[in-house]
């Protein structure tokens, strides 16, 4: 089979971007990995990520200690799963990064 493999990062400042990774067969995307990092205390670290790592689509919020919290995202079409993925983290990642920069500020009191 002729699996098509898409990788690529997108910039959205100099401390934030989102890394995207998927594998389609034909037109169905059969695997993906949507994943937005910021720049923490000199390294980047994963923030939200969704994808189909355990055999369904989720999204993992990442907290700055390591631990993170899983929600299924009860989407079996991985097409619509990335797409939605793709879009959450368009729209709202400036919420995601100032929450996650809040836990990096208070882990250091």
């Amino acid at each position: 089979m002729n699996h098509r493999k898409t990788e690529f990062v997108k910039w959205l400042t100099h401390t934030v971007r989102i890394r995207h990774y998927h594998t389609q067969l034909r037109n169905q995307v059969i695997e993906f990995m949507v994943q937005l990092e910021t720049n923490a205390k000199d390294k980047w670290c994963p923030v939200v990520r969704y994808d189909t790592k355990h055999g369904f689509a989720h999204k993992d919020i990442i907290h700055f200690d390591g631990s993170a919290e899983k929600f299924n995202l009860g989407m079996s079409n991985y097409n619509i799963a990335m797409i939605f993925a793709e879009q959450d983290l368009k729209s709202n990642w400036g919420k995601y990064i100032e929450q996650f920069l809040e836990e990096v500020e208070s882990y250091d009191r």
